[in-house]
């Protein structure tokens, strides 16, 4: 089945509500106007996704501050039209998905800023350690935020990793087996000698998995002595953070990957104001 982004924020809003927002139910019929804010400075995303959420509920939305834009604490970033009981049937899930996007994007612009310092041309990427039935909009707020998604699936590109190799043994094996496919293959490895080896067997993207910046630097002299550096892509992954990433986009590495940019989501501080 095709991945629909609107099919599953009507799955969100659904959970949510359940049989009935019967506290809601209780109000009267009364057309409001109501306005999310942001209590904390933050990247905005997922504007748009809080929109079709109301629309759900035939509330009207004008979003004041748009997705990559940057907002300041106390500023209105959504406008909302409708009758009081829908828009606070709304109100929960919207909230969660903004503060969340938002955070993302937020982390992932401040992580993208370091790199930009130091004159690196490093890109930073997401990884899969997202929240399950929400990578779609985590990563969707990465890319807003100004950082790459890789792979989503699976199926888009062969990945070899650590527990791949403990069950093959070889990574001349599973490489041999991989060039037989069509697409990319990406491979982990943990040493300088396996980069190499990889980089002479045609892998087109290699994981250095936990390597620190001098070992990064080491790695790159030696492919670039082999004549094997511009052949293929190198990614540094495994404990990069705030503190130690502008060491890392020095090495001039092409893809520093993050997980912590989803799996550590510090959410942005928001709320509904019922004018």
């Amino acid at each position: 089945m095709k991945y629909s982004p609107k099919r599953e924020l009507k799955r969100f809003l659904d959970e949510d509500v359940g049989n009935g927002d019967i506290t809601s139910k209780l109000l009267e019929k009364k057309k409001i106007t109501s306005r999310i804010i942001t209590r904390e400075k933050t990247v905005i995303a997922g504007t748009r996704f809080a929109k079709e959420l109301f629309s759900f509920k035939k509330c009207k939305v004008k979003i004041n501050k748009k997705d990559g834009s940057l907002a300041k604490a106390n500023q209105t970033i959504l406008i909302i039209n409708g009758n009081a009981k829908d828009v606070l049937t709304c109100e929960r899930t919207v909230l969660n998905l903004l503060s969340r996007m938002c955070g993302i994007a937020t982390q992932t612009n401040n992580l993208k800023k370091q790199i930009k310092q130091t004159g690196s041309k490093s890109k930073l990427f997401a990884t899969r350690k997202t929240a399950p039935g929400l990578r779609f909009f985590d990563k969707e707020a990465v890319k807003i935020g100004g950082g790459e998604k890789h792979r989503m699936t699976l199926n888009e590109m062969i990945m070899i990793k650590d527990n791949h190799l403990a069950v093959e043994k070889s990574i001349e094996s599973i490489l041999r087996k991989a060039k037989k496919t069509r697409g990319k293959i990406e491979i982990e490895v943990e040493t300088q000698r396996d980069a190499i080896l990889c980089a002479q067997m045609g892998a087109d993207i290699i994981m250095l998995d936990n390597f620190s910046p001098e070992q990064i630097n080491k790695t790159i002299k030696k492919l670039t002595e082999l004549q094997l550096r511009k052949k293929v892509v190198l990614e540094a992954s495994g404990r990069i953070n705030s503190k130690n990433i502008a060491k890392y986009a020095k090495t001039n590495v092409d893809m520093i990957s993050i997980g912590s940019i989803t799996n550590s989501v510090d959410g942005i501080d928001l709320s509904l104001e019922i004018s």
